[in-house]
């Protein structure tokens, strides 16, 4: 699991932030508190990073599309449904606005960006307390007030920032709620997930302390972040589990192959993509030249984004880029299209500051993937090998895998 030293409070928006130079302990290796905030934000959603764009650039952008964006008048945003909670067929990750990928973006760009994603059909916002610390939630709370009652927000609890450490006990965890409530600006967290699970806690417990928060009308459904499939199953005895988030991407399939899915889908639960674009690596804007600030971007540390790595896994990237020619798209716009495709229940929440990104994301959705297109992308995935491991080694120790 994480440890709180292992999560910074780098940036404002994206969990990727800082990384420095961990100490050891007598069970294991943890982090600096820096980077336990920064790590922390990590956890959740990932976007496709890139430079930003001045206010009226970005409207220009949005309203005059190339033929690979979203033109007013296209399709419509469908929904989906993570269990009962119905929500836009793509969501928003809006950790990267405040942190982990960079410095913070400007407050009012970050608004304008979430509010211009709901203005194109977007209904669910995924945030958490750790994202900044606790930036990302007041900035999601401001943009979204204006229409909360027409949106879904999803955010995080299970560190203690203060204490450094993990922290699911059930007193900690009606806190936190209340501090994230207020941030939030509204009286209901729609989907609070668990972001890390405690091995030092019970998931009965902590499902319980949710059940009663539900009782209570301060949450509306119950999700876990990173979670094995066996405590799903623990978990939704006790309380319905609406949704599971974890990392999913065309480049990493671990939710296939470690029974997450299946439980998923044996059990009605929706499932959350963070990470669907490959912490921004499957936009094809990422090479081996690539330079990542140690100070600000987590993905300085992770073996997947070393320059050794990044060349080696090019060949990912010329797969969509052939994909993405044949079907005027990006090859961003491919492994999203890819995701929406594997199952009618997962919703992936690519994250943006930038309105050309978010642009290009939600053009996804005049996408189509025929099912020999699928096959195809399959059998050519099938061939390659994907190098570095997904995240580091310390922040696996935080996932997970019983």
């Amino acid at each position: 699991m994480y440890n709180t030293k292992a999560y910074s409070a780098a940036s404002a928006t994206s969990p990727l932030i800082f990384a420095s130079t961990p100490r050891r302990d007598p069970t294991r290796q943890a982090l600096s508190r820096r980077d336990f905030l920064a790590n922390t934000a990590l956890i959740a959603a990932a976007l496709a990073v890139g430079p930003s764009c001045t206010s009226s650039d970005q409207r220009k952008k949005i309203n005059n599309q190339s033929d690979k964006g979203l033109r007013v008048g296209e399709n419509k945003m469908n929904t989906r449904k993570l269990g009962k909670l119905e929500v836009s067929e793509m969501g928003s990750g809006c950790m990267s606005i405040s942190a982990n990928y960079g410095p913070p973006a400007d407050r009012n760009q970050g608004i304008q960006v979430i509010r211009t994603a709901h203005e194109r059909g977007v209904t669910f916002f995924d945030t958490a307390e750790v994202y900044g610390p606790f930036t990302n939630e007041e900035l999601v709370g401001e943009a979204l007030a204006p229409f909360r009652d027409k949106v879904v927000i999803a955010s995080k609890f299970g560190f203690d920032i203060e204490a450094d450490g993990l922290n699911s006990r059930p007193e900690h965890i009606k806190k936190v709620v209340e501090e994230s409530l207020k941030r939030l600006k509204t009286d209901r967290i729609d989907l609070y997930y668990q972001h890390r699970v405690d091995p030092k806690v019970p998931i009965e417990e902590v499902a319980g302390a949710i059940k009663e928060l539900i009782q209570e009308g301060k949450v509306l459904h119950f999700g876990l972040s990173e979670p094995s499939a066996k405590t799903i199953r623990r978990a939704h005895v006790v309380q319905p589990v609406t949704a599971i988030q974890t990392e999913y991407s065309f480049m990493n399939r671990d939710p296939e192959q470690n029974g997450v899915l299946k439980a998923c889908e044996e059990l009605g639960i929706g499932f959350v993509s963070w990470g669907p674009v490959g912490m921004g690596y499957l936009t094809g804007k990422i090479d081996a030249r690539t330079k990542f600030d140690p100070k600000t971007d987590l993905r300085s540390g992770f073996d997947r984004f070393s320059p050794e790595n990044l060349a080696a896994n090019r060949p990912v990237i010329d797969l969509l880029k052939q994909f993405a020619e044949k079907k005027n798209a990006t090859p961003a716009q491919i492994t999203l299209a890819w995701l929406l495709a594997q199952k009618p229940w997962i919703v992936p929440i690519p994250g943006t500051r930038n309105m050309d990104h978010l642009n290009d994301n939600l053009g996804t959705i005049n996408i189509q993937l025929t099912p020999a297109d699928l096959r195809k992308l399959e059998t050519d995935f099938s061939k390659i090998k994907v190098h570095g491991g997904r995240m580091n080694e310390i922040q696996m120790q935080y996932v997970d895998q019983t």
